[in-house]
């Protein structure tokens, strides 16, 4: 297989084999080779770069909220949403063979999957350890078992790294789900009629009195339904940069005159992609 050929059959994610979102791409793309990077802006590269063809990445969960870093990684990474998955996550507890519930004094996994065991940790007297993701912990403990330590990781990376599973489904919440959204190099806007669909995009209002309220005006009286809006800082105090994902497409008369009204009070405004709805909104009561 040549170079070229491997890489459009290949998706990358953050963290090692037996990862969350490893489970994600192989759930999504089985016929795609899934390609672990060490960090966000590694699996943003590889996609940019050519090294693989899409990218699977988580954006937010029901319990812990967005993942940091995301939402200032993909106005900047050159890449474009082409779907979203939703994937209900479950946690376990590994730990080397033969160990016991007991001699357990710390638990080490990523800091997400950390705050989705809260409960569950603190009901145990245990103390969390952060590490760089839920797999990457799993593998340091297989390598290097340290007295009384044990990882919340997924049963991929149980498997994968030989560890023994000694309580399943651990989660504090029953619905705990992580949205992904799946990046390419090119645009892959659906047609206006192939069904609901998602524009994100990300902008900035101008620093003036009631610019936000103005700016956002025109999806109130063109009937648009605004799934999310996100603040957050981007090196600054002065103006919020803000994550959007509103239901409709851009060639939609309704959003696209709501779309230049937002332009017209904003001060810089970016498209980050337009992408089917994913079927499981509907489970999870989202609006579509």
């Amino acid at each position: 297989m040549s170079e070229t050929s491997g890489a459009d059959s290949t998706i990358a994610y953050q963290g090692k084999p037996g990862a969350n979102s490893h489970m994600a791409c192989v759930q999504v793309h089985p016929d795609m080779t899934s390609l672990p990077c060490p960090t966000f802006e590694d699996a943003f590269a590889a996609v940019r770069d050519g090294h693989a063809r899409l990218g699977m990445i988580p954006i937010e969960n029901s319990v812990a909220g967005r993942v940091a870093d995301i939402h200032t990684l993909l106005p900047t990474a050159g890449l474009h949403i082409t779907g979203e998955h939703f994937q209900r996550v479950h946690h376990h507890l590994l730990a080397p063979k033969g160990m016991r519930l007991a001699d357990i004094v710390t638990v080490h996994s990523h800091i997400q999957a950390l705050g989705q065991c809260r409960r569950f940790i603190r009901s145990h007297g245990w103390i969390p350890r952060d590490r760089g993701d839920t797999a990457g912990a799993a593998d340091e403990l297989s390598r290097q078992p340290e007295p009384g330590a044990a990882a919340i990781a997924s049963s991929l990376a149980a498997e994968i790294y030989g560890l023994d599973i000694l309580a399943r489904d651990i989660e504090d919440a029953d619905h705990n789900t992580t949205r992904f959204v799946i990046v390419a190099r090119e645009p892959a806007w659906p047609p206006i009629d192939a069904g609901p669909c998602i524009t994100t995009f990300e902008f900035r209002v101008r620093n003036v009195p009631a610019a936000l309220y103005k700016a956002l005006g025109g999806f109130a009286t063109n009937g648009i339904n605004m799934l999310k809006l996100e603040s957050y800082q981007d090196g600054a105090f002065v103006q919020a940069q803000f994550y959007t994902d509103v239901l409709g497409h851009p060639d939609d008369p309704a959003l696209a005159e709501a779309i230049r009204e937002l332009r017209f009070f904003s001060d810089a405004f970016q498209n980050l992609g337009v992408y089917p709805a994913s079927p499981a909104r509907d489970k999870l009561g989202t609006p579509r």
